[in-house]
């Protein structure tokens, strides 16, 4: 009786509280929380994410990274969507862009910084990466792959990246069809997952997570919290 109770809160706080505008009215301004490309004199890498756009925000999230060398006047924002898919034949958008805009409405957290020669070395590492992204092709909502797969995939495959994405990040642990194991984020532990639906992670700093239908709860024992669907960290900040 309760579990139905909430699920009906739950659509009608959707339905009441969801925004009817469009995609196009929604900004894309930048919130000003980024250093300037300018004045920065070293290399940077950030990674930020923000609710998804509309109801899909009470479900989920979009996250971007965005880096700078020293030399360049402008940072480089690489992100996955699925209309660059229809614009480009590709999922990834990599492009030149502001590093710390609204997600259409939804003000972005910052989720990573690295300056200096790490910063230098992830650059490195990341374009590599992103040539290489093995769902480039494809782009799906659910299970995935979709924009949470690719910086997801990009953080378990740099070192020097020592973050993971939320639980709020539907998509996280999707490994293609034929892949069903991989390391966590901090490469301390595993992450077993079939087709993004169902899997278990274990990591010395990400704790224990359990992802059922792609919702993912779990509990951090190092920096203590738990982390829950739609709702993500209660506790501590991330190690």
């Amino acid at each position: 009786m309760l579990k139905h109770f909430l699920f009906l809160s739950l659509i009608t706080l959707c339905f009441f509280s969801c925004s009817s505008k469009s995609w196009r009215e929604a900004s894309r301004k930048s919130v000003g929380i980024a250093p300037k490309a300018k004045e920065l004199k070293e290399d940077i890498v950030l990674i930020y994410y923000a609710r998804a756009f509309n109801w899909r925000g009470y479900f989920g999230i979009h996250p971007w990274v965005a880096f700078k060398r020293k030399k360049d006047i402008q940072y480089t924002v690489a992100q996955a969507t699925s209309w660059n898919i229809r614009r480009q034949g590709i999922a990834i958008n990599y492009q030149k862009d502001l590093p710390d805009r609204l997600w259409y409405d939804s003000y972005p957290t910052q989720l990573f910084e690295a300056r200096g020669d790490k910063a230098t070395t992830i650059i490195k590492k990341l374009e590599k990466l992103i040539k290489e992204y093995p769902f480039k092709d494809h782009y799906r909502v659910y299970p995935g792959p979709n924009s949470n797969t690719f910086v997801s995939y990009l953080i378990r495959n740099i070192d020097e990246i020592d973050c993971e994405l939320p639980a709020t990040a539907i998509g996280k642990d999707y490994f293609g069809p034929t892949t069903f194991v991989s390391n966590t984020p901090s490469n301390t532990g595993f992450t077993l997952s079939a087709y993004g639906v169902l899997g278990l992670t274990l990591g010395l700093h990400e704790g224990v997570e359990v992802n059922l239908f792609g919702l993912h709860f779990g509990v951090d024992l190092i920096a203590p919290a738990l982390k829950l669907p739609l709702i993500g960290r209660l506790g501590f900040g991330a190690y």
